[in-house]
């Protein structure tokens, strides 16, 4: 990584407490597997695949904090920008709304500014990843039998902080010079789910473009007409409202 780029990346602007593994656990030793695959330029279609003779509930797992730890430190650096005044909405453009909803304060889906939607949303995956019953750290512990779909929930909801990124705040990305650091991210992350099918095809509807990968060679390219011209085709799958706009809940 660049000098410039440890500037921005920095621990300072994370936005929350990097969740680490225990050294010595089954876990650790999957993670710095899963880092030197991919600090040693290995395909990313390939370093995401489940290593032979590990539990796929390991892997997802490892995959789940790293992802909220990288997801966090992106959303840390362009936090000061997304403020209720430019993001009065949790939104990814002008046709899809995301709306917050829990089992506590806000029991049914509400439209929230993005830097309050975040906040949230940080706040419920640290409580998932550090609640022992769901992310068990103790060798024998099994994970519980909804795991998996607890993750995908979390990792759906990770990826909406991406959707918000690229398309509201990819120009102080550019500006930072962090974009290739963030694809590298993204292209990580969308290999993963897909590779997994941990994320339903019409949540990432939102940065595919013509029911592609997600993104190309010239992603960053796609992405700046995305963010200046809004153009963005309505999702299947998604609940119609009278605005125009297609909102999602949870």
């Amino acid at each position: 990584m660049s000098i410039a780029l440890k500037q921005v990346f920095n621990k300072d602007k994370t936005f929350r407490p990097k969740r680490k593994f225990e050294p010595g656990t089954q876990r650790f030793e999957l993670h710095k597997r899963a880092q030197a695959s991919l600090n040693s330029g290995v395909d990313l279609k390939a370093a995401v695949q489940l290593p032979s003779g590990e539990d796929q509930n390991d892997w997802v797992a490892v995959h789940v904090v790293d992802f909220f730890n990288r997801i966090n430190l992106i959303y840390g650096t362009i936090c000061e920008f997304c403020t209720e005044r430019t993001c009065p909405v949790m939104s990814g453009g002008p046709k899809y709304e995301y709306r917050w909803q829990d089992d506590m304060k806000y029991k049914k889906p509400t439209a929230l500014p993005a830097p309050q939607y975040m906040n949230l949303l940080m706040d419920w995956i640290e409580v998932q990843i550090n609640n022992e019953d769901i992310f068990p750290t103790s060798v024998g512990v099994p994970f519980p039998k909804n795991f998996l779909q607890i993750c995908k929930k979390i990792l759906c909801r990770l990826f909406r902080v991406f959707v918000h990124v690229y398309i509201h705040h990819f120009d102080r990305i550019i500006l930072m010079g962090a974009e290739a650091h963030i694809n590298t991210c993204y292209k990580h992350f969308y290999y993963f789910v897909t590779e997994l099918n941990l994320i339903d095809r019409k949540e990432l509807e939102p940065l595919l473009s013509g029911g592609s990968a997600g993104f190309t060679v010239g992603l960053v390219h796609s992405l700046k007409t995305l963010k200046f011209s809004s153009r963005l085709a309505v999702p299947r799958g998604f609940h119609q409202i009278q605005t125009g706009f297609v909102v999602h809940h949870h």
